[in-house]
This record gives structure tokens, C-alpha cells and sequence, in this order.
């Protein structure tokens, strides 16, 4: 019998279910689990299958590393055609915002550029002050295209004019200050206040739950399939430019880039 040589699939995103809660963790800490290919199709999965899992009441998004999640694989945004990778990252945001069940981001380690949109695409999200955070886009030549419609509703709007045009790092406090996350808190605290919230989340109907969710997120919903198109064509069309591709192969080859000199 021939022998299989089909590669073995590597496991980014760990999924477990306990106690109602299914607890989805980025394991790419390699590449600061960027959104590759494969981790963010092995995300969407973990999604699908916590959505029709009637016993599954809220979600969590966790991660292993000191990265939550970089953004981009920008290896692979390198290649100078990412309009794949654009339109998965769209339809894995608009996962987590059209999951009827409640998902929660559990971050202690630091958020960038895509890895913003996620922050922003879940109902709730907590963070330690090892947690740092920043919309790095413009420093590379692209944009905050697609995340912007799961972080701008969320920010102040100054805010939002700030760190979206400087590209500046800030801490779980500033990020909990301007509306980016929910609450900011100490490392010995995370746990036991997510377990709080969790716990006050089952004892939620599930129709409840899922009705009041989708009150909250109509407008958000309405704003992704208006423009959610262009956005992925503005974002593919950012990342194929000349002026991105240079930002993106000075970041990788740790130079700066000859728009910056």
C-alpha cells in the first residue's frame, strides 16, 4: 500500500470546550501569531463549530506568547498579491461579530494592526498591563482599511485620529480610557474578573444572549456588508502598492524604509 505523504497540519488555533465556554487560543507564537493562511482558516473553523454548539454559551479568545496577534503574516503579504488574505481576514471578523454567543478577548500580550480588529470585532475584551497595542498600518504604507469597521464605532474619536495616523504604542489603560477594550486590569486580576463575566453570562438566556447581541451590533453588521467590499479591495489594493511592499520588506529585513530617509 502506497505510503501517505500528505504534510501534517500544524495546530495555530487550539479549541476547547468547558463548562459553556469554548476557549479558542492563538498558538502561532513563532510568528507572534500572525493572520496566515492557515491560522486565521483554522480560526474561522474553531468559530463554526463554537456557533453550532448549542451547549457553548459565550467564547473566549486567548493566546499563548507575548503577542496576542501581530496582524498580517506579512511573509506572506510580502508576496505582493495579499487580496486572499484580505478578504479571509474580512470574513473572520465578520465571524465573530455575527456569532449569536457572546466572545471575549483575553489579551497579556501586545496587539497589532489586524490583531486590533479582533480586539475590536469581540463584545468584550479585558487586558493586562503587560498588554500593549497599536494601529501600525501607516508606518508600513497600507491602511487600517478593514479594521477600521470593528474598531472606529468602538474608539473616541480623537482617539481614534491619534493612533490611527501615528501608528503610536499604548497601554491597557489608554486602550480601556478611549473605548478599545472593556476593562484594564493586573495580571492577578484577569482571571477571576473573566470567570466573573462568564459568570454572569450564563446566567443569561441563550435567546436572550443572542438577541440583545445582535441589537448591539445592527449598526456594525450594516456598516461590514455596505462596505466591507471596498474595504478589502482598498486594503489587497494597499498591500500590492510599491510603497507597502518596500514597508513591508524594510520591516522583515529590519531596515528602514527608503520613504523614511
Amino acid at each position: 500500500m502506497p505510503g501517505d505523504w500528505s504534510a501534517p497540519v500544524t495546530t495555530l488555533v487550539r479549541c476547547e470546550t468547558r463548562d459553556q465556554v469554548a476557549t479558542l487560543t492563538l498558538d502561532s507564537p513563532y510568528n507572534r501569531n500572525a493572520l496566515s493562511t492557515a491560522l486565521v482558516a483554522q480560526l474561522r473553523e474553531c468559530l463554526r463549530d463554537a456557533a453550532e454548539d448549542a451547549d457553548v454559551r459565550a467564547v473566549v479568545l486567548r493566546h499563548t506568547g507575548r503577542v496576542f496577534c501581530a496582524g498580517a503574516d506579512l511573509s506572506e503579504a510580502g508576496s505582493g498579491s495579499f487580496a486572499q488574505g484580505t478578504q479571509a481576514i474580512m470574513e473572520m471578523l465578520t465571524a465573530i461579530v455575527e456569532l449569536d454567543k457572546p466572545v471575549l478577548a483575553r489579551v497579556t500580550g501586545h496587539v497589532r494592526a489586524g490583531g486590533m480588529g479582533i480586539v475590536g470585532a469581540c463584545d468584550l475584551a479585558l487586558a493586562t498591563d503587560s498588554a500593549s497595542f497599536a494601529f501600525t498600518e501607516a508606518r508600513l504604507g497600507v491602511a487600517p482599511a478593514i479594521i477600521s469597521l470593528t474598531t472606529l464605532d468602538q474608539l473616541d474619536p480623537r482617539a481614534a485620529s491619534r493612533y490611527y495616523l501615528t501608528g503610536a504604542i499604548f497601554d491597557a489603560a489608554v486602550a480601556a480610557d478611549i473605548g478599545l477594550i472593556t476593562q484594564a486590569v493586573t495580571g492577578d486580576e484577569l482571571d477571576a474578573t473573566l470567570d466573573a463575566l462568564l459568570t454572569e453570562i450564563r446566567a443569561t438566556s441563550p435567546q436572550g444572549a443572542a438577541e440583545t447581541k445582535r441589537l448591539l451590533t445592527a449598526a456594525r453588521r450594516e456598516r461590514m456588508a455596505a462596505q466591507g467590499r471596498d474595504l478589502v479591495d482598498l486594503s489587497a489594493r494597499l498591500f500590492a502598492s510599491e510603497e507597502a511592499q518596500e514597508g513591508i520588506h524594510a520591516f522583515l529585513e529590519r531596515r528602514e524604509p527608503a520613504w523614511r530617509k
